[in-house]
């Protein structure tokens, strides 16, 4: 029986992280020139919504990315919503007279932000990007093009991490290039599963308010459109840039974050387990997701101890896997050691984060089952690069 659990365990880890990227890359290039022709000239109306709390220091620069963004000016509002800030925001703002600007004392978080902002949205499209991005010029209308189909519902463009040297900068650079390649081919073989809250379009009349409790907002908004039928599209030439995580702390923060946020997110929407509703989404949606924040960390964290029995009975192979395993975690130690101390740790990055991600699921769980994540969460510490002229 332990035998058979260990190699159990092991498939599933190496599925998940793995074998899955495989599977869908090999399915996505099959899928890919199946799909309609796109209109390039598709130019509806959009809004423009930027939520930013205190951020008075980067709001001028980011204003200026957005009104140069390659899209007609009478086709693009800008709404800027500053809910709960209270430094100067709005004598920053107001320097700028095409942008509109909201503001309520009180803070209620990003979900709460942006459900008040799409009141005040007519467009048929909206677009939310985080005010400590920098978007390209054409990523607005890359975005949009895509709704020209019916069936799309979002899209979401892609995030990239601002190299500067750092360990938690090529550490999360490292992730987002894998996260961003699999994201692509979910898109390619049907539909995104979770759009990027750095960038990310809807069809006005489908986004709907979410509760106010709200982690992962970008996610759950984008999901809900997927189980209501629709397609959820990644654009990789519609970009975000951001700077890294201050350090492997704040990075380390941000991910327990997320995966509160993930469990927050799969007991909100259990019709996407459903392989009888929308098989391939059920396919993609566990793959991609529910077996990364729930399952293979679990099964992780027990294959050690079963790999230490079988190699004290049997020796041999599990001996060898019992090494690698212990040497593999080894590696992720040495590393945060290193990136502590603000030195690079190379190779020695890939454990490090793998450890990091699956350490913070634990973590997140915890958070969530103690109902100890607060929606509005703190302003995450970000490497100071340049991000404007």
């Amino acid at each position: 029986m332990l035998t058979f659990l260990f190699w159990l365990f092991l498939a599933v880890v190496l599925y998940t992280y793995l074998g899955y990227g495989l599977i869908v890359w090999a399915w996505a290039k099959l899928a890919r020139g199946r799909r309609p022709a796109l209109q390039p000239a598709f130019e509806p109306e959009v809004t423009l919504v930027v939520p930013a709390y205190n951020e008075a220091d980067i709001l001028a620069a980011k204003v200026r990315n957005c009104l140069a963004l390659d899209y007609p000016a009478e086709k693009l509002q800008l709404l800027f919503i500053t809910d709960g800030s209270d430094d100067n925001s709005g004598e920053v703002l107001a320097r700028f007279p095409t942008v509109r600007h909201l503001h309520l004392p009180a803070r209620g978080g990003k979900s709460m932000a942006e459900n008040r902002a799409i009141r005040y949205v007519s467009t048929p499209c909206v677009v939310f990007t985080d005010c400590n991005t920098l978007l390209n010029p054409e990523a607005v209308r890359e975005l949009v093009k895509h709704y020209a189909d019916p069936q799309v519902g979002a899209v979401s463009g892609e995030k990239r991490v601002q190299a500067d040297g750092s360990p938690s900068g090529a550490g999360e650079g490292l992730y987002w290039k894998y996260e961003s390649l699999l994201k692509r081919c979910d898109s390619d073989i049907h539909s995104l599963m979770g759009a990027a809250g750095e960038l990310v379009s809807f069809r006005t009349e489908l986004f709907k308010p979410l509760e106010a409790d709200t982690i992962l907002d970008d996610f759950v908004q984008s999901m809900r459109i997927v189980n209501a039928g629709y397609r959820v599209v990644y654009e990789s030439r519609a970009y975000a840039m951001e700077p890294p995580s201050f350090s492997l702390g704040e990075e380390m923060k941000r991910k327990v974050r997320i995966c509160a946020g993930g469990w927050q997110a799969m007991s909100r929407l259990p019709a996407l387990l459903n392989p009888l509703r929308q098989p391939v989404v059920a396919f993609l949606y566990v793959s991609h997701r529910v077996l990364r924040w729930s399952l293979t960390p679990l099964l992780l964290a027990l294959l050690l101890p079963l790999n230490g029995l079988l190699a004290m009975h049997q020796g041999g192979w599990y001996a060898i896997l019992l090494a690698a395993q212990l040497g593999f975690y080894a590696a992720a130690g040495l590393g945060w050691r290193l990136a502590a101390r603000g030195r690079a740790a190379g190779p020695l990055l890939v454990p490090l984060y793998f450890t990091m991600m699956n350490v913070a699921v634990f973590q997140g769980f915890w958070r969530f089952v103690r109902k100890a994540q607060p929606a509005a969460w703190d302003k995450a510490q970000r490497a100071a690069v340049a991000t404007a002229q």
